[in-house]
């Protein structure tokens, strides 16, 4: 969850460094801090974000090297300060000159830790990371490639690391075990980061690491092993976007742009997937286990966040389409509760970075207990994508927005072509396949203009934006929607707000109601419509102002919301990629209101690679 740059070459690195390092922000924005070696390794690093370390650099000599690792942290073994940010050195009365930055978690740091003290050891922070930092150098003599890999060796836990050494300056040794990590690869250069985000800028070629891989780079080569020193090769490959996917361009927050970019996204997901005319739908990543996914007994989603709610979107769409059992878990309870997996069993993974370390977890489990895995993800070679059997990626482009948009309506998208992939081989009628492409083939128009309420929905908004609890209201299909709706509130402006099917309401919830307290209803004409009215009525009668996400044309529910959304009329099982578009721009236009840090909001990072 922290984000890392490292870089060798012919250019100055502070730069570079720090150019990465705001790319990455998303990552992790705790603490900053960087190393570049100039006849010896200099170290700024500071609490806080990154610009604050740029001020400090840049007020320091020093920096003006050609080799240097720099790390943006998001915090799990000590506090956000100057002490505990990256990058950590080993032990300055016996050490090398050994400078490290680190993502993930050493799980055994104590023990080391003890054996280090034993040694002789004196450390200065509270975290982890300087416990490897120690353990490297305690085993360097002379080969810092040979002291990273046996200090690996000896931990458990998951790591990207970058490694420099002031007796070996013509050397960045990185590598990998469960977070992720990737190296790009110029002309007399090498890039490595976290994600291509902080690489796309100055090449787009790049090899990822797999899980217990080192990497030796210098300035024309570079070679890789095991950390048992057996040697890989890794494959070197072009990366799947460019620079300007990853600019600002005309908006204010990345969350914004993302929102905004959904059409295109869907557009791009649906492109070469469907046949109408057949009533078919292609999916070249799965085709090999069609006779295998057509014959499975039960299907379980896994994921978190965002994912888990997309996730049960499908499960809706599993059961409508495909009448296969589906249930849906959080990856961090799956692989610890025993789950059973009987034969027939298909396990399907969903994130947007393919790196969630819990869902990569829970696909371990699955397929140790011989399940059938797929990957729906969003990350060209990520981990999920390259551990699972099979899968379909999103195509939706980068997403640099903390608070994910984008992403959750391209996994719906592409579990729905998967659910009708499925359906189509098990009892679905070539019409009605056809029917729903022709639908979902127009949706991309249907986000384009339910965008256009974004000013109504501002407007909207700051009428409420000071009430600190909000209810979200769905059924059907549409109740994972309430779920998403109130995350996203919860996670960019800090307001508390709770999701539920709106029957549920009556059973607890309905106490909270008071008088002026805004309560959220996706209401589109439905097979639940009429129930979803008498909940809303419900509400009013408590004091409750309702906000309403209609279809286009019912003007019946003017009478009974303060506020209504509306949005086209679309087949109930595609309803949850436009229903949701409103409350994206909600919570957006909450967070602005209220002076919030859209892009990086408190205590969140993007990509969770830690359990």
């Amino acid at each position: 969850m922290c984000g890392i740059v490292a870089y060798i070459g012919r250019r100055p690195a502070r730069p570079i460094l720090l150019e990465g390092l705001k790319r990455l922000e998303y990552r992790g924005y705790d603490s900053a801090g960087l190393a570049v070696f100039n006849g010896s390794i200099a170290i700024a690093k500071s609490a806080g974000r990154v610009s604050v370390l740029e001020q400090k650099v840049n007020g320091l000599g020093g920096f003006d090297g050609t080799i240097g690792i720099a790390h943006t942290r998001w915090a799990t073994h000590g506090e956000p300060n100057d002490t505990n940010a990256h990058p950590h050195t080993d032990d300055v009365s016996k050490g090398h000159g050994i400078a490290l930055i680190h993502n993930g978690i050493i799980e055994n740091y104590g023990v080391l830790k003890q054996y280090l003290e034993e040694k002789g050891h004196t450390f200065n922070s509270d975290t982890d990371t300087e416990v490897l930092t120690h353990l490297i150098g305690e085993l360097y003599d002379g080969d810092l490639e040979a002291a990273v890999q046996g200090a690996l060796r000896e931990v458990t836990g998951a790591y990207a690391i970058a490694v420099i050494c002031n007796e070996q300056p013509d050397v960045l040794v990185v590598a990998r075990k469960g977070s992720p990590l990737m190296v790009g690869v110029g002309k007399d250069e090498y890039i490595v980061a976290s994600d291509s985000s902080a690489i796309v800028a100055h090449t787009t070629q790049a090899f990822t690491l797999d899980d217990y891989t080192v990497a030796k780079l210098t300035r024309d080569s570079f070679r890789t092993t095991t950390v048992d020193n057996v040697p890989l090769t890794p494959q070197i490959r072009e990366l799947e976007f460019d620079l300007d996917q990853i600019e600002l361009g005309r908006f204010s927050h990345y969350m914004e742009k993302e929102i905004h970019e959904q059409p295109d996204s869907l557009r791009r997901c649906l492109k070469g997937r469907t046949d109408t005319r057949e009533g078919q739908v292609v999916l070249g990543g799965i085709a090999e286990y069609a006779r295998d996914l057509v014959k499975a007994r039960r299907i379980i989603f896994v994921g978190q966040g965002t994912a888990l709610h997309a996730s049960m979107v499908g499960e809706y769409l599993m059961e409508d389409l495909a009448k296969i059992p589906t249930e849906v878990e959080f990856a961090s309870e799956f692989r610890y509760r025993n789950p059973i997996l009987e034969d027939g069993t298909v396990v399907i993974a969903v994130s947007q970075s393919g790196e969630t370390a819990d869902t990569l977890a829970a696909i371990t489990e699955a397929k140790q207990r011989g399940a059938l895995t797929l990957g729906v993800v969003n990350v060209v070679g990520s981990t999920i994508a390259r551990d699972t059997d099979a899968g379909v990626y999103l195509r939706v482009g980068p997403e640099i927005g903390v608070a994910s948009t984008k992403a959750f309506i391209g996994q719906v998208m592409v579990t729905t072509l998967l659910a009708t992939f499925i359906g189509r081989r098990r009892f679905l009628s070539a019409d009605y396949v056809s029917q729903l492409l022709t639908s979902l083939e127009a949706l991309p128009d249907h986000v384009e203009k339910a965008l256009q309420l974004s000013e109504e929905i501002k407007d909207a908004t700051s009428r409420y934006v000071e009430r600190e609890n909000w209810l979200f209201l769905g059924r059907g299909h549409n109740y994972p929607v309430a779920l998403e709706g109130a995350l996203k509130l919860k996670e960019i402006s800090y307001i508390h707000a709770e999701g539920m099917p709106a029957a549920e309401m009556k059973h607890g919830p309905i106490a909270l109601i008071d008088d002026g307290m805004p309560v959220v209803f996706v209401a589109t004409k439905n097979s639940q419509y009429e129930k979803v009215i008498s909940n809303i009525e419900e509400v009013r009668s408590r004091g409750g102002h309702v906000i309403a996400v209609a279809t286009e044309g019912d003007n019946a529910i003017r009478k009974v919301a303060e506020e209504v959304f509306y949005v086209p009329d679309v087949p109930e099982p595609l309803q949850p990629m436009l229903t949701v578009v409103p409350l994206q721009m909600l919570a957006y236009h909450a967070a602005v209101l209220r002076g919030k840090d859209v892009d990086k909001p408190r205590n969140l990072a993007k990509s969770v690679t830690v359990e």
